[in-house]
């Protein structure tokens, strides 16, 4: 194709977007409208992922060590520990510490509660935590740890927790309901492949008669079918630019307007500048590719004169 012959094209194909006024407006509006639809739920599928992989990534394992292992024989176990696949971090918690961190967390009341259990009178043991690589591994990793007790006369391992069985639910519904943000989501965007080239196929419908003059007077297919890919192009971008505008904007305030309030929650959403990107492009990509498709789709079946 010549560059003049590909001005024109660009030239014809904007030249309808505005000559069209109102048919533009009613394809711009479906691209907009069902865009932001779209765009909204995917938003909320993406910090629900989010939320899902923070509490995943929270999940940990605490060895407990028998009261009556020698000191030297802790550091050997937490090598055999960290050797254990799909272990990522192992770390050592005295029993001293544990007893600081329960006071911490019992606040004053702790301070009272405890007083008195310091040295030698400290009723707990020290700890191992580990985490894992894979959180959905943890409860093959626990089990791992567990055996490093077989074949010893002194079992230096007293306890092994993990949460089991709130841990096993939890990734269950997890799993749950990001398949069906994922089935939303797809569901949703085929709709809006559906409705936005059905709005653009009434555009084309109601030039049919200039596509068959052009084709008469010896027009070739792709002479006559340019100005109209171009046209969908125009208008994808048009009606993706409006909603993606409006989503960025808007969850930017959320985050701004409620982001101590989430942090009291221990809620944690996705930060902008990972979803800025990934959203313009979604949305500004599938505007682009629904709107060459619904003109592309649309004009073929007029090219037969």
């Amino acid at each position: 194709m010549r560059i003049s012959t590909g001005f024109r094209h660009f030239r014809e194909g904007g030249k309808n977007v505005i000559r069209n006024g109102w048919m533009t407006f009613a394809s711009v509006s479906s691209i907009a409208i069902s865009l932001l639809i779209l765009g909204v739920f995917l938003l909320l599928t993406l910090n629900v992922n989010y939320l899902a992989q923070q509490i995943e990534q929270q999940v940990e394992i605490r060895v407990y060590l028998d009261v009556n292992i020698p000191k030297e024989q802790t550091a050997p176990l937490q090598t055999e520990i960290a050797a254990i696949p799909n272990v990522d971090k192992v770390t050592f918690i005295s029993k001293d510490e544990g007893l600081t961190y329960l006071r911490d967390k019992l606040g004053d009341s702790g301070k009272s509660l405890l007083e008195g259990f310091d040295g030698d009178n400290n009723p707990l043991n020290d700890s191992f935590t580990v985490e894992v690589v894979e959180p959905r591994q943890v409860g093959i990793v626990a089990q791992q740890i567990n055996d490093l007790n077989n074949g010893k006369a002194t079992k230096p391992i007293y306890r092994v927790s993990y949460g089991q069985g709130t841990v096993e639910t939890m990734f269950k519904v997890t799993q749950i309901v990001r398949n069906i943000g994922l089935i939303l989501v797809a569901g949703l965007a085929l709709t809006a492949m559906f409705l936005i080239a059905n709005t653009i196929k009434l555009t084309i419908v109601a030039r049919r008669r200039e596509i068959a003059i052009m084709k008469l007077v010896g027009a070739t297919n792709s002479f006559i079918r340019w100005p109209f890919f171009i046209e969908g192009a125009l208008l994808g971008i048009t009606g993706s630019i409006i909603p993606t505008a409006i989503l960025l904007y808007g969850y930017w305030e959320l985050m701004t307007s409620t982001q101590l309030d989430l942090n009291l929650l221990m809620i944690k959403l996705l930060p902008f500048n990972q979803i800025c990107y990934t959203m313009a492009g979604l949305l500004l990509g599938i505007g682009v590719l629904i709107g060459i498709f619904g003109s592309t789709l649309s004009v073929r079946k007029f090219l037969r004169v």
